[in-house]
């Protein structure tokens, strides 16, 4: 079964990238939408390279019996022959000649019975067999090495079976306030009607660099999942995306005034509020922005958990 493992690895993770993205909407947790068809392809070829090169390692193993029988006949048949005529004339006593051939005869057909079933057979089944029965005297260390190989199929199964989740608040805390560096200046106008849904993310620009204050007196609204700081204080957080989950960075706002306090770590929420400017525009001091909570609301985490950058 070793001669297999790569085959099996490459129709596992296929099968896991097929299901992730063309089966569901797990994908959004790692890619943006437009990278969809990219991973459909990509699953399907691996199904179908995987499964190439089976049918091709099969039909490599099956080869080696039918040479190997081939051979025995022909060493069986030559041996008998050969073996027959150099007994036969070895002795040429008149008297004895008829039973020194029906002797050699004899011992010839002994011959060709262990050259065609014995050694030629034993050496041709050999390799044929090894894969399924391994070293029985665990001599070498070649059977020992594929069957550790095997392991490597556990993290490709558990990928198919159990898809990590979106990345969430620990590698939000792990990432310093890294933001983009823009200059303070005039933002479009918001939308009218209150309450103005917004991003985490375009939030926190115009909290901290818009000089036009188009936050002011506004009430916004806006989701993310629940972070916690130091001293009590708690963030609604999302995670920016320009390509996938590997160059995400980290938006977020500190929201003050809820209710019930801080929800759990990592649950999902819409909070709705005004902004409390702090700090100057374009500093340290500004960031991270406040809200002023007048509602926080738990919600099903969205299908696509991320901001687009």
């Amino acid at each position: 079964m070793r001669r297999y493992g790569s085959c099996l690895l490459l129709v596992l993770v296929g099968a896991a990238v097929l299901r992730i993205s063309l089966l569901s909407d797990l994908y959004l947790r790692y890619v943006q939408a437009a990278l969809r068809p990219y991973l459909v392809v990509s699953g399907v070829l691996l199904v179908l390279l995987g499964t190439a090169m089976a049918a091709v390692r099969r039909t490599e193993r099956e080869a080696p019996k039918e040479d190997a029988h081939g051979d025995a006949h022909e060493t069986g048949h030559e041996a008998a022959y050969g073996d027959a005529r150099e007994a036969g004339y070895e002795d040429e006593r008149g008297d004895t000649r008829e039973a020194a051939y029906g002797e050699a005869r004899e011992t010839a057909r002994e011959a060709a019975y262990e050259a065609a079933y014995g050694d030629v057979r034993g050496a041709a089944y050999e390799d044929a067999h090894s894969d399924a029965h391994g070293d029985a005297h665990g001599h070498g260390h070649g059977a020992a090495g594929p069957r550790v190989a095997w392991l490597l199929t556990l993290p490709a199964l558990a990928l198919l079976l159990f898809p990590p989740p979106a990345l969430g608040s620990y590698s939000a805390g792990r990432e310093a306030a890294q933001r983009a560096a823009q200059g303070v200046g005039a933002f479009p106008a918001l939308p009218a009607g209150d309450p103005v849904e917004l991003t985490v993310g375009e939030f926190g620009s115009r909290a901290v660099y818009d000089s036009g204050h188009s936050l002011k007196g506004r009430t916004v609204r806006m989701t993310g999942f629940v972070t916690h700081g130091d001293d009590g204080t708690w963030y609604v957080t999302r995670l920016l995306v320009t390509c996938c989950a590997a160059d995400a960075t980290t938006s977020k706002a500190e929201v003050r005034g809820a209710a019930d306090g801080a929800p759990p770590v990592d649950t999902w929420v819409t909070v709705t509020g005004t902004w409390y400017p702090k700090g100057k525009l374009g500093t340290d001091g500004a960031w991270p922005p406040v809200v002023d909570a007048s509602e926080v609301r738990h919600v099903k985490e969205p299908a696509d958990p991320y901001e687009k950058r």
